[in-house]
């Protein structure tokens, strides 16, 4: 497998050939997806609920995010390293965006993905200008909860069908390489994909959308929080780390562990 850059994912689209792209968050996680093979790894704010306890993706900082993408960067070889932009890392300034996504690029990132459309083009077009390549998100977006009233599907009545379409239009306008649609109606999905020349990427948006992606600890199913609809779990991971544990307990208070080939003479 050849490294996947912006350019190969477009290619991806020209050809209708399906993106593959999952979170990551370490070392470990990150050698083993790209011997997978897949397209996109993400350095999801996601990691706020899935490695730092979090209730949400708000409080997750700049100082978090840095540190993920550098240890995530030394195991990624072939994948295009994406990381999420926190909550206010950008929207207060152009220029503060500017320097919070040239310091992801200095820790090992090739681009950085912001939420929000058409309120964020100059911002894009800002980061554009300073050479950092930007992947857009709309429908479900995490860091604006509280607007939205919970995590809940976005897209169905039509006006906001209109602003959402209108939304990946101005994106793909400023300059966008990709759009992550997250939670909106199959259809929807379909009538955006077809509507902008960027790749989308789907979580929760229907087939048709050029790739997929999910959290990939929802997908080996370590997580205990009840899942979306979207996800589909491809490992039970909880149960065999669980008794694996249990059964490294029994041995080591039974003494049956160490034995003499786990000992030295």
């Amino acid at each position: 497998m050849n490294k996947v850059t912006v350019q190969t994912l477009q290619e991806s689209k020209r050809r209708r050939e399906k993106i593959v792209a999952l979170t990551s968050y370490d070392f470990t996680t990150t050698r083993l997806l790209n011997e997978a093979g897949v397209d996109i790894v993400l350095v999801g704010d996601t990691l706020g609920m899935v490695k730092l306890g979090l209730a949400s993706t708000l409080p997750v900082t700049v100082e978090d995010m840095a540190y993920h993408t550098r240890i995530v960067a030394r195991g990624n070889n072939q994948a295009l390293l994406v990381t999420d932009m926190p909550y206010l890392s950008y929207q207060a300034s152009a220029e503060e965006a500017i320097r919070n996504a040239g310091r992801m690029l200095k820790q090992g990132a090739h681009a950085v993905k912001l939420e929000g459309g058409s309120e964020i083009v100059s911002t894009v077009r800002a980061l554009r200008r300073a050479g950092i390549p930007i992947m857009g998100h709309i429908g479900m977006t995490p860091q604006s909860v509280n607007l939205f009233g919970g995590y809940k599907v976005q897209g169905r009545p039509k006006a906001q069908q209109k602003k959402l379409l209108a939304d990946a239009r101005a994106l793909a306008k400023a300059g966008v390489f990709a759009i992550v649609l997250e939670c909106i109606p199959a259809d929807l999905g379909r009538r955006i994909s077809q509507a902008v020349k960027v790749p989308t990427i789907g979580i929760g948006a229907g087939p048709d959308c050029d790739g997929q992606i999910l959290v990939v600890d929802d997908l080996l199913g370590l997580t205990d929080m009840p899942s979306p609809r979207f996800v589909k779990r491809y490992a039970d991971l909880r149960r065999v780390i669980r008794r694996a544990a249990r059964n490294y307990a029994t041995d080591v208070r039974s003494g049956l562990f160490p034995d003499k080939g786990h000992s030295y003479s």
